[in-house]
């Protein structure tokens, strides 16, 4: 058990200091209570947290949260891909760090970290207020296993809901006339009824082909960090075998041809990966811009709307959420449902009709 003692001081009068053993053996000393009642309390207040394993060392509470976010960052580097991690640093550089980086690890509330998320999300979107939450929690679980603080006051906490993206769903009529439009094509006719997303599709090399089967193995990735092209392993839910239907047979089967197992389907002309080029000059930008003027009820659409299209057409063509969950590599249907929801077709009305067909039949 501990002890509460009083002392005096020049400008405050008499004070009293707590003493007791930490559980780690060693003592502890907190001193400044203006009553012995307090000191008392402060005291009990130890005693019960080291009895449920609660207790957390002030010292260890005051380390500064710049201090443990970049020792967070340097632990984590290897095990993100280098595009993620240069999506988290910046994160801490321009959201976290500004607000967080002085202050003590044991000072900060559930209330300040929500109000800050709030102020946030006027300003910033869904994903990027996700992602500084996501960050800061993650630097707190090191503290609570490092037993700095007991709770994780960035856990649990709302962000501004995920605004309804206006996404646009081409038709078979308008995916044709943008493929035939563009300089690649097949290309544009494979995204907009695999689902790949673009840096999945450019990185496909002719050993990840199932030319009887149908089917490309996703297993690689390909994203643009600082203008230089970084590839890597695709997420673990993300490897997948996405089939690809019986009209581009012959587009796939032209792409691998003549070319080393290691070759990507589609490169540059100078050989490295391809990209959509410039957003108002590139081939895809002008392809998109020819199709606008045909007038097939067209209207100006980014590379990744190809991957809403083929959700879309899936849908349309009857499949279920399960099948486009594993087509477009989400982690969960949830995530399928969350972005596609108003595609699926109310059931509503077929299960009442099924349900009076199966009492027609046994009355």
């Amino acid at each position: 058990m501990g002890s509460v003692k009083s002392y005096e001081t020049k400008t405050r009068g008499k004070l009293y200091e707590v003493w007791y053993t930490k559980p780690d053996g060693t003592r502890g000393h907190d001193r400044g209570f203006r009553r012995k009642t307090e000191a008392l309390n402060y005291l009990n207040t130890v005693e019960v947290s080291k009895l449920r394993g609660s207790y957390v060392d002030p010292t260890d509470a005051r380390v500064s949260i710049g201090e443990l976010g970049r020792a967070w960052l340097e632990m984590h580097r290897f095990k993100l891909t280098q595009s993620s991690f240069h999506s988290v640093e910046s994160c801490w550089r321009v959201h976290v760090e500004p607000k967080w980086g002085n202050y003590a690890v044991g000072r900060v509330t559930k209330r300040d970290v929500q109000a800050w998320l709030n102020e946030l999300g006027k300003s910033l979107s869904h994903t990027s207020v996700a992602r500084a939450r996501d960050l800061l929690a993650g630097i707190f679980d090191e503290a609570v296993e490092e037993n700095r603080v007991v709770k994780n006051p960035a856990r649990g906490l709302a962000v501004k809901k995920k605004s309804i993206p206006d996404e646009v769903f081409l038709t078979h009529r308008q995916a044709e006339a943008l493929a035939t439009q563009a300089r690649y094509g097949d290309l544009v006719r494979l995204l907009a009824y695999t689902g790949l997303r673009w840096g999945e599709a450019t990185a496909v090399r002719v050993r990840n082909v199932d030319l009887d089967r149908r089917r490309l193995n996703i297993r690689e990735g390909v994203t643009e960090v600082n203008g230089q092209h970084i590839l890597g392993s695709v997420k673990s839910h993300e490897r997948r075998s996405v089939a690809y239907p019986d009209f581009l047979d012959s587009a796939v089967a032209a792409a691998c041809r003549n070319k080393h197992p290691d070759d990507r389907l589609w490169s540059s002309p100078a050989g490295g990966f391809l990209r959509p080029g410039h957003s108002r000059q590139g081939w895809f930008a002008q392809a998109v811009r020819r199709t606008m003027a045909a007038d097939v009820g067209f209207r100006r659409i980014t590379p990744h709307d190809l991957r809403h299209t083929a959700a879309s057409l899936a849908i349309s063509a009857g499949a279920n959420v399960k099948v486009i969950q594993r087509m477009l590599g989400h982690k969960s249907a949830k995530v399928t449902l969350d972005t596609y929801a108003a595609l699926f077709p109310d059931d509503l009305d077929n299960v009442t009709s099924a349900l009076s067909r199966q009492r027609a039949e046994q009355l």
